[in-house]
Parts: C-alpha cells; structure tokens; sequence
C-alpha cells in the first residue's frame, strides 16, 4: 500500500474511539471545502489531509463555529520549525471556534510540546482583523472548572478532539473524555465565525467535522 492510502486507514481508525457525551449532530467538511489560510495540505481519500508543514491553519465555511470534532494521527516533528509569533516554539494541533477572523476567535489546543495539555485560550482583539494588525495581542488562557488533562500523545496513534460551545459554556473531549469544561465569557461567546483547525510543529492526519451552518468568517491570516 502507498503511504497516503495508509495514512487514509490510520485516519479512519480514529472513527472507533469513542464520541464525546452529548455530542451535537457534525458533518464532515472535505479537505477540498476549507479555506487553508496558512500552508498547504495534501489530500486523503475519505475527505481528510495529509499535513507536513510547520505552520498550518485553515477554516471549514459554511460551518457555524459553534461545535467541531477533529479526528487526526500523529506521526512526529514536522521536517522543519517555525517559531510562533510570540516568539515561542510549540508543537501542537487544535480547533479554531467561532473564527470571526484572524484577531478574534476561540482555540482549543492539544499541545504535544515542550508541555503536553490541552489549553483553551480566547484572541480577542475589537476592531482588528488581520496579523498585521494584532500580531500576537489578544491572547488569554482560560481556567477549566472541570475535566482531567488526557495522557501525552504517542507517535502513530489515532486521536478525536472535540469541543462544543453552548452559550459561554464550553465542553472539551480528548479520546472520548472530559478534558476541559468551563465558562469563556460574554465577549468571547459574542463572537461569531465558522470552526477551523490549526497546527504547528508537527506531522498529522486530519480530518474535521463541525456544525453545518452559515458562517464565513475566519478568512484572514494569523500566527
């Protein structure tokens, strides 16, 4: 088997891991619908992608940014590294929410390195919209008041990241459990945009579910 059609079988795996309690009714969004603002990604047979690049961020339109779900594998360091705008090394893949652009939206981040958590953190920046007018500002992590940090991810395995936002209430699955709960806000909840993905550092297998919806926001550059 060529090595795409066993990155597409690996992909598929992670189908099997178990669903989030509650989760809302997701469609899947094909690597050929996003909006890849940053990078490039090859695609997969089954609608997922291949990423090799250090710095990669794309947005499903047409998804109301509200709940998303992204199944991926992990298969190590990227070739190269890019550093972030803040001047920090990070190796990590997440979900973008209500991605109003690229100064003002909500992130759910399973970080691989150098610590290993997941780590929600909102960019807000009122009145800007590209990099270049908020470069890295704006950012602030919030605290959970509930969930269990899920264990370091290990090279090869197939993994499911799922968070939904109900008004200012966020819940976060890693693999099926409880990773995150917790309020993000009136001003973050106030956001409105579809669901992306990010990542950084690191070679993936993805592929993204999200709520169907009608947003098409999230369309600018970010770090």
């Amino acid at each position: 088997m060529t090595a795409r059609v066993v990155a597409a079988l690996l992909l598929a795996s992670a189908i099997g891991v178990t669903a989030a309690a509650n989760e809302p009714a997701l469609t899947h969004f094909a690597a050929a619908t996003w909006h890849v603002t940053r990078g490039q990604v090859a695609a997969l047979a089954g609608g997922g992608a291949h990423v090799i690049e250090p710095t990669v961020r794309a947005v499903a339109p047409g998804s109301d940014g509200s709940a998303a779900r992204l199944r991926f594998v992990y298969h190590g360091p990227s070739a190269g590294e890019a550093k972030l705008a803040s001047g920090e090394t990070r190796r990590q893949i997440g979900l973008k929410l209500r991605a109003q652009d690229g100064c003002n939206l909500v992130y759910v981040m399973w970080r691989i390195a150098p610590v290993a958590k997941i780590v929600v953190s909102i960019k807000r920046n009122p009145g800007a919209r590209t990099h270049r007018e908020c470069g890295a500002r704006g950012y602030r992590n919030l605290v959970a008041s509930a969930g269990a940090q899920p264990p370091p991810l290990q090279i090869g395995g197939a993994h499911v990241l799922t968070a939904t936002l109900t008004g200012r209430a966020l819940s976060v699955f890693a693999d099926g459990a409880l990773a995150w709960s917790g309020d993000i806000g009136d001003d973050a909840a106030a956001l409105r945009g579809p669901a992306g993905w990010r990542s950084d550092n690191g070679e993936f297998d993805v592929q993204l579910d999200a709520v169907a919806g009608a947003e098409n926001g999230g369309g600018e550059d970010e770090d």
